[in-house]
């Protein structure tokens, strides 16, 4: 009996795995969850092209994107493709780079793509941890934790990535500040409807497609939160808050202070440091972020 439930057990994660090691895994292997698409059935981005802003003609001013600046380059990375290949391998001067994002928790994260000395490039593995997407290197095939921004099994386990500033926000708002902007091209070489989301109403719906670890009713679970950490201190802004102020707020995290600007308008929020330098701080949804982050802080805003 004992061994037909090992010989179960064993052939239902060899099915959900996608051929990944898991023998060495920083978190529970009964929560990887094989999202249904197979290792890299959502392609990543691997040779990007880009058009200047005026090319952009598929773009509508209120349509979301990632924005980043590099050694003086802007580019901005518009959500309408992002849904559909997640991983954007790219170069900006020479810095390569990962910028990613998971439909199911909202979240943009833009990595230095490099553990070390060794650079990586990054797939999609088709599974996912608390409902966010495990990104894994080709390099070493370790599966890594967009969020948690750390290698959860492989052979660089336990490795963490250097996040870099990136900013989520309409394309209006990002092309205003920013009108020398390079746009991702929608000539990605796979054949995809861009005008239309993979995920219909799934950003307004309460519900999940996946289970998380820990949950929190205190915000609509598709609340749009900043998310910030600082010397192993993590506080969450959610918008709904943020929308109370006057868009600029002064806070303490660890000892040291940041400012958190946002834009009503544009529904977007940056963090700052004393000297005007903007954080690594991400935008996603409050389920997410409670859901790797359960000790989390949270900005209230003043009540008057």
């Amino acid at each position: 009996m004992l061994l037909t439930v090992a010989l179960i057990t064993g052939a239902a994660l060899a099915a959900a795995d996608n051929g990944f090691d898991l023998s060495n895994p920083l978190v529970p292997v009964d929560e990887i969850h094989a999202g249904g698409p197979a290792r890299d059935g959502i392609p990543s981005i691997d040779e990007p092209k880009f058009v200047a802003a005026r090319e952009a003609d598929f773009l509508r001013g209120g349509d979301d994107v990632l924005g980043i600046v590099l050694g003086g380059v802007a580019r901005a990375y518009p959500i309408r493709i992002m849904n559909w290949h997640e991983i954007v391998n790219d170069d900006i001067g020479g810095e390569r780079i990962a910028v990613t994002y998971c439909p199911l928790c909202g979240s943009g994260v833009a990595f230095a793509a490099e553990s070390g000395d060794r650079p990586l490039s990054f797939g999609v593995s088709g599974l996912l941890y608390n409902s966010d997407i495990l990104l894994y290197d080709r390099e070493t095939e370790s599966l890594w934790s967009q969020i948690k921004r750390q290698a959860i099994s492989g052979p660089l386990a336990g490795r963490e990535l250097r996040a870099l500033p990136l900013t989520h926000t309409t394309w209006s708002a990002w092309l205003r500040e920013h009108p020398e902007t390079e746009v991702l091209s929608t000539d990605t070489g796979f054949r995809r409807d861009y005008t239309r989301s993979p995920y219909g109403g799934y950003e307004t719906e309460r519900g999940l497609y996946f289970p998380v670890a820990n949950k929190s009713r205190r915000y609509h679970p598709k609340e749009r939160v900043l998310g910030v950490e600082i010397g192993g201190q993590y506080k969450a802004y959610p918008f709904a808050e943020l929308s109370k102020t006057d868009g600029e707020v002064n806070d303490r995290i660890a000892g040291q202070p940041i400012t958190i600007r946002f834009d009503r308008l544009n529904e977007s929020a940056r963090a700052f440091d004393a000297d005007g330098k903007q954080l690594a701080a991400m935008t996603g949804f409050w389920f997410a972020w409670y859901a790797f982050h359960p000790d989390t802080t949270v900005f209230r805003a003043p009540r008057g």
